[in-house]
Parts: structure tokens; C-alpha cells; sequence
């Protein structure tokens, strides 16, 4: 199945099974359109979870998924205020019509950069998602390990990857990204069994094989359902 539709005025496509067991939930930019189907696919060759993939056609990647404003991101007056409007979509437009379409089913919320971010972030706002599927996630972002101590994730297993050359960069700012996730990690192993967390060093820098990163980590959720 592929369809592109409209829901809740943002437009989605879907991908995968037309009797899924699950639901996957990702966020997406624009520039990865050309990619979403060969995720898809990848996804269905690494689990054998029958699955629909809903993806969300974000109009401002930056603007609609920080959680809070934080400069080293981005400058622009409206980043960070809006990330609270982008789950109250996900959970008021986008979850009533694929439950009505697919029945009751798990969900797991899945990104990439800072898709990945916005997925943790709404794992400690909403208990909605089963899993969740961080590929690379954003945490680097000011005061997000503040944040993570006092905001648990309400889901069942979490999936966290990284680049192993993304904290190797000359920007000091996203070279903080590895030890923030290694710390986010280790909040991670105080809370879940050993099976329901993992942290997986990809190879390569961030925009090495983003959809088959992506891939790996919603096999993984879907695997643990």
C-alpha cells in the first residue's frame, strides 16, 4: 500500500501492510519524500510485523518539532513554540483516523534528527505510543538532559542511534550530541529491562543512510511488541 491523503488540513502518506499489527507515526521534511517508500520496504524486510507507516508532511521541520527555542538550532522567533500544536495533531486528528481506519492498534513514534527528538520529547507527554523509534534524535538541544531526568518516557521499550563521527565535528554545540545521548541512555537503563532500551552507534556522520537507520530502529520497537 502507498497512498498520499489529507488529514486534519497536513498531508500524509502511508505506506506497508492494508492489515497492519501495529501503527508507525514519523514526522517528516519535505526532502525526504523521495525516501519514505524505500524505508517503507526496508522496514518490511527486517520484520516480519505486518506495519502501516503514517508520515507526516511537516511544513517547518525546525518550527512545528523543538520543543523549546534554543539558538545554536535555530534563530527563527517561532522555534519552540510550536511542538505542543504538532503532538496535539498527532493525537487529536491523526490517531482517531487511523484507528478508524486500522482498528486499536500499537503505536510507535518514530524520527529522525530532530523527528527523533520531538519523539522522545512526546514520550514524556502523552502514554499513546507503545515505543518509541529515536534515529539519531536531537538531543543536543540546551537543558535536554535537565529535561530527561524529570521526564520519563511513558512508553514500553525506547530505541536510541547515533553516528559513531557525529559528535566528531567542529561545531561544539552538536559535538555535545554523544555524550547526551550516552547520558540519555544510561536514564534509560534505570528504567527499562535491558531488552526494552538499546543504543546502536551507526557508522558515519548524521546524514549517513537515514532511512535504513530509520528502518532498523522501528524494526526494532515493532520486534518488542
Amino acid at each position: 500500500m502507498s497512498q498520499e491523503l489529507l488529514i486534519g488540513k497536513r498531508t500524509c502518506r502511508l505506506f506497508g501492510s492494508e492489515s497492519p499489527a501495529c501503527i508507525l507515526i514519523q514526522p517528516s521534511a519535505r526532502h525526504e519524500n523521495a525516501i519514505l517508500a524505500l524505508e517503507a520496504d526496508k522496514i518490511a524486510e527486517l520484520s516480519p510485523v505486518p506495519f502501516v507507516l503514517a508520515t507526516i508532511e511537516l511544513a517547518d521541520w525546525i518550527v512545528d518539532l523543538m520543543p523549546w527555542p534554543d539558538a545554536n538550532i535555530s534563530r527563527e522567533p517561532e522555534a519552540g513554540k510550536h511542538a505542543q500544536e504538532t503532538l496535539e495533531y498527532v493525537l487529536l486528528s491523526l490517531f482517531p483516523e487511523l484507528q478508524h481506519r486500522f482498528g486499536p492498534l500499537p503505536i510507535i513514534l518514530g524520527g529522525y534528527s530532530l523527528g527523533g527528538l520531538f519523539s522522545l520529547w512526546a514520550s514524556a507527554q502523552s502514554d499513546s505510543f507503545k515505543a518509541i523509534a529515536a534515529a539519531s534524535p536531537s538531543v543536543w538541544i540546551k537543558d535536554w538532559i535537565p529535561y530527561a531526568q524529570k521526564h520519563l518516557p511513558l512508553a514500553d521499550s525506547v530505541y536510541l542511534s547515533l553516528g559513531d563521527k557525529e559528535e566528531h565535528v567542529r561545531n561544539q554545540a552538536i559535538a555535545r550530541v554523544g555524550n547526551c545521548l550516552r547520558e540519555q541512555y544510561a536514564l534509560l537503563q534505570e528504567q527499562f529491562a535491558p531488552e526494552n532500551c538499546t543504543l546502536v552507534w551507526e557508522p558515519g556522520h548524521h546524514f549517513n543512510d537515514n532511512e535504513g537507520r530509520l528502518a532498523r530502529a522501528f524494526a526494532w520497537c515493532m520486534d518488542r511488541l
